[in-house]
C-alpha cells in the first residue's frame, strides 16, 4: 500500500499544511462548495486556515485522538477534499464522521463514496469502533446518495436545525452500525 489508507479511487494521507494548504483555502471560501457545509459562512484567511490545518494535523497524530482528519487525494496523489472522524468516544466506540469533496468536477462519480469507504474500515479495523453517526443537511442529495452507497441509514432529524443558504433546514441523522458495514461491500484493513 502507498503512504495512507488506500480504496479503488482514493487515498486518505494525514494532512499537511504545506501540501493541503492552497486547495483547502480556496475551498472553504467558495460559496458552491459549502453551500450544503456547515462551514464556509464567513471568509477563512490564509493564516486562519494555515492554523486549523497545523493543529488538525497534530491533534490527527497523537495516540488517542478524539479527532482524526485526512486530506483526500486520488490515487495517482491529487488534492480532492477532506474526510474526519470527530469526538472519538474510544470506550464506547462511537464516532462522528464527514467529509467533503472540494474539486466540483469530480462530484458524482464516486470518489466521496470510496473515501466513506475507506474511512469506514479505518474506523472499523483500525480504531476498533462499532458505532459511526453523521448527518447531512436535507436537500443535500449528493450526501444523501453517498451516505447510502457506504451503508449508512437514516435514524432520526433535528427539525429546522441549521440555518443554511436562506433557510432553516432539518438535520438529517444517520448511523453505521459495525454489523451492517461488515455484511456490506466494505474495505478490511485486517488479515
Amino acid at each position: 500500500m502507498a503512504h495512507g489508507w488506500e480504496g479503488d479511487l482514493v487515498r486518505l494521507v494525514p494532512l499537511d499544511a504545506e501540501r493541503h494548504l492552497e486547495n483547502a483555502l480556496r475551498w472553504v471560501n467558495d460559496p458552491e462548495v459549502t453551500g450544503w457545509l456547515l462551514i464556509g459562512d464567513t471568509p477563512m484567511a490564509r493564516g486562519a486556515e494555515r492554523e486549523w490545518l497545523e493543529a488538525t494535523a497534530a491533534e490527527s497524530s497523537r495516540m488517542g485522538a478524539t479527532n482524526v482528519v485526512f486530506a483526500i487525494e486520488t490515487l495517482d496523489g491529487a488534492h480532492i477534499g477532506t474526510s474526519g472522524i470527530h469526538h472519538i468516544d474510544y470506550a464506547n466506540g462511537v464516532a462522528h464522521t464527514g467529509s467533503y469533496i472540494g474539486e466540483k468536477g469530480l462530484w458524482g462519480r464516486g470518489y466521496g463514496t470510496d473515501s466513506s469507504l475507506v474511512r469506514a474500515a479505518y474506523c472499523f479495523d483500525v480504531l476498533g469502533l462499532r458505532l459511526l453517526c453523521s448527518a447531512y443537511l436535507e436537500g443535500n442529495e449528493r450526501s444523501r446518495r453517498m451516505s447510502e452507497k457506504a451503508g449508512y441509514r437514516e435514524v432520526g432529524r433535528w427539525p429546522k436545525r441549521y440555518w443554511k443558504r436562506g433557510a432553516f433546514r432539518d438535520e438529517v441523522l444517520l448511523a453505521l452500525e459495525r454489523e451492517a458495514w461488515e455484511a456490506g461491500p466494505a474495505y478490511r484493513f485486517t488479515t
